[in-house]
């Protein structure tokens, strides 16, 4: 793959993308509400809110497919509209199936390779890059979701960019194909690119995001790196394995911790493992495990949004 590196040898620096007071109505309802961030290049920023936070929107103004009420989005100082060649600055995976449907993928391909004057072997490379050299000249219209998926990666490297916005990139694609696009992305950051993914999926963004953004009803509500976010926004605990759950579960809350049960065995918040063990070492309890419970990402995100959720199901009761 021709990328950043070949410039003068070493990474390049990838322009500033800037998000001020940007803002978005459609019809009554604010999709987004003054928001403001910076993406930083050589990171992998993960992109978080719960199911119509404005995620998407947000993404399309940025990339001038809606226009806003206010604020601007910005690359290098410049919206996307004024850009000169924009596949050659932002390479953007908003829809796997916006490709024409009668075209092969790699005659999809040339045609926006042709729009932006880039050479045609670019078109060979990033088929190979992401697996499709075999099934080039299918329509894409036969296309798996995977396959649309690796398409739309494609499409977006075509132009070898320094700034990737990528909504989902790792729908539809099997467990191979989730690693891939992961490497993928951390070998780009690595070059110096900025890194932009939305995703719903916590433990796939838990394992590839260096920074988080976090939005709900189209507010900012977290710009800070992941383990920070996991840190500030969750309640790290003691995983407790006993054969005598029920009591030290009843010794643990009379000396003020919180404790519930997670089958066989006892989560332990509000008090040090240390502490756990002399109480159970008092009573005689026999622990036979007493590691730490590492906070997720998802139960972090969960208890910070929570108030953001705009479609919340009522829980089940019998």
């Amino acid at each position: 793959m021709s990328s950043s590196l070949h410039r003068n040898g070493h990474a390049a620096t990838a322009p500033l993308v800037e998000v001020h007071n940007l803002t978005k109505r459609y019809g009554n309802r604010v999709a987004v509400d003054h928001l403001s961030f910076t993406l930083s290049p050589g990171k992998i920023t993960g992109f978080l809110g719960p199911n119509g936070a404005g995620k998407s929107s947000t993404m399309r103004l940025m990339l001038g497919l809606d226009h806003p009420e206010a604020g601007t989005a910005t690359i290098g100082g410049h919206p996307y509209a004024e850009l000169p060649r924009p596949l050659s600055t932002v390479g953007a995976l908003l829809d796997a199936n916006a490709a024409h449907r009668g075209r092969s993928g790699y005659n999809h391909l040339l045609a926006l390779a042709q729009s932006q004057r880039l050479p045609r072997r670019r078109v060979a490379e990033v088929l190979d890059l992401v697996g499709l050299r075999d099934v080039a000249r299918r329509r894409a219209g036969g296309f798996s979701l995977g396959m649309g998926q690796r398409l739309g990666i494609a499409a977006a490297l075509l132009g070898d960019p320094d700034v990737l916005v990528l909504d989902e990139p790792v729908n539809g694609l099997d467990p191979e194909g989730v690693l891939w696009i992961r490497n993928l992305l951390r070998r780009l950051a690595d070059e110096g690119k900025t890194i932009f993914v939305s995703s719903h999926l916590m433990n796939e963004m838990a394992v590839t995001a260096d920074h988080l953004i976090v939005i709900g009803r189209g507010r900012l509500i977290a710009d800070c790196s992941t383990a920070e976010f996991i840190a500030q926004h969750s309640v790290e605990g003691v995983l407790v394995r006993t054969p005598s759950a029920p009591a030290l579960s009843a010794i643990l809350l009379a000396a003020g911790a919180e404790v519930e049960f997670d089958g066989d065995a006892l989560v332990v918040s509000g008090l040090a493992a240390e502490r756990v063990a002399e109480l159970a070492a008092r009573e005689h309890i026999v622990v036979h495990e007493l590691p730490p419970r590492r906070a997720s990402l998802e139960e972090a995100f969960m208890a910070l949004t929570r108030a953001s959720v705009e479609y919340a199901a009522a829980e089940w009761s019998n």
